[in-house]
């Protein structure tokens, strides 16, 4: 029976049922929704080939404790980017090198102290020099550059600022691959308000926020693009699907117009699985140029989820995330061909990773 068509005493007998339920007072934080969807999970335990993750961050770890993960998951090689710089730096990276040089390479952190200096281009490439000396694989430029980092008047350094261009060049010379993270998640530059797909997440880390900064986030991300175009003798990895995981039109654009940019998806199934098909075909096209990586502490279930997103057509479930999950949504598997799949494990990784090979 519809509304319309109940007597009065039904229609107010309705109202009130409905106002008794919107009357509930439950806070979104505590709002945890279980799906009823019923349907069989497909557990991949193993990765189908031996995987390099070639995004990850160890410092705060024991290499004994990360080998055991290792070797429970499928976890050929792991790359780390220390965070740390100086002498702290070439001991983290001689930590991991003296457990298993086999199973651990370093990326380095740029280090932007004395970035006021005259010689500072000079000062980078003596860093980068003694880091190569102790068995640096590659060197990553963060999200400070662009976003954070300011000149001695204030203004904010730009990633394309012609004074650092002998230092991407040096790296194409000693075919040291330059990582970038340039700008973060589209739903960091938006207001933290009801309007934010990931409100919770920016409500518990509004340092994470920037609307308030004095430049867009496609600004930034040309920049950087504007940087790789005048090096063509240098290999990039633009970090997080180049920042591009919501856009995956555009992150087409950018890999079709830059030869020499390579991507890994680190933390960004997020966004890759709540738009499988798209992002399946991205991953077929651009076979050859993605790189698998986490950027999550070694974990037996995270990489599980991961081999599951990969590698299973398995429809709406849990994606690996950090313990604040990124938005209220789940994702779906790209069930990838071996081809495919041996490519993004490993193979294009061992192009990075010569004395691998």
């Amino acid at each position: 029976m519809a509304v319309q068509d109940a007597s009065p005493e039904q229609s107010d007998k309705f109202v009130d049922m409905v106002s008794a339920t919107a009357e509930v007072d439950l806070r979104l934080s505590d709002f945890h929704p279980r799906s009823t969807l019923q349907r069989k999970p497909h557990i991949v335990e193993r990765p189908k080939f031996p995987v390099i993750d070639y995004h990850n961050h160890l410092d705060s770890m024991e290499p004994k404790d990360v080998l055991s993960i290792m070797d429970a998951c499928g976890i050929e090689h792991l790359v780390n980017i220390t965070m740390q710089v100086g002498e702290k730096a070439l001991a983290m990276m001689d930590k991991y090198h003296a457990a298993s040089p086999e199973r651990f390479s370093t990326i380095g952190w740029m280090d932007w102290r004395g970035v006021e200096r005259s010689d500072f281009v000079q000062v980078t490439l003596d860093r980068l020099q003694r880091q190569i000396e102790h068995g640096v694989v590659g060197i990553k430029f963060w999200k400070d550059l662009g976003l954070t980092l300011r000149d001695t008047g204030g203004t904010l350094l730009k990633i394309d600022d012609e004074r650092f261009a002998p230092i991407f060049e040096a790296c194409g010379k000693w075919n040291l691959p330059v990582m970038f993270h340039t700008s973060d998640p589209s739903a960091f530059f938006s207001p933290i308000d009801e309007f934010n797909e990931r409100y919770e997440e920016l409500a518990a880390h509004p340092d994470w926020g920037f609307s308030d900064v004095p430049v867009t986030k496609r600004e930034l991300l040309e920049q950087r693009n504007r940087v790789i175009a005048r090096h063509p003798a240098t290999t990039f990895v633009g970090a997080h699907c180049a920042e591009s995981g919501e856009d995956l039109a555009y992150l087409e654009e950018q890999l079709d117009a830059l030869p020499n940019l390579l991507i890994d998806f680190s933390a960004r199934t997020p966004e890759l699985g709540r738009q499988p098909y798209t992002a399946r075909k991205i991953f077929l096209k651009y076979a050859d140029r993605i790189l698998f990586g986490t950027d999550l502490l070694p974990d037996i279930e995270m990489y599980r989820l991961y081999y599951r997103f990969l590698e299973t057509d398995d429809e709406y479930f849990e994606y690996p995330s950090h313990a604040s999950r990124q938005g209220r949504w789940n994702i779906y598997g790209l069930f990838l061909p071996d081809d495919v799949l041996k490519k993004v494990y490993r193979d294009n990784a061992l192009k990075l990773l010569p004395r691998l090979r």
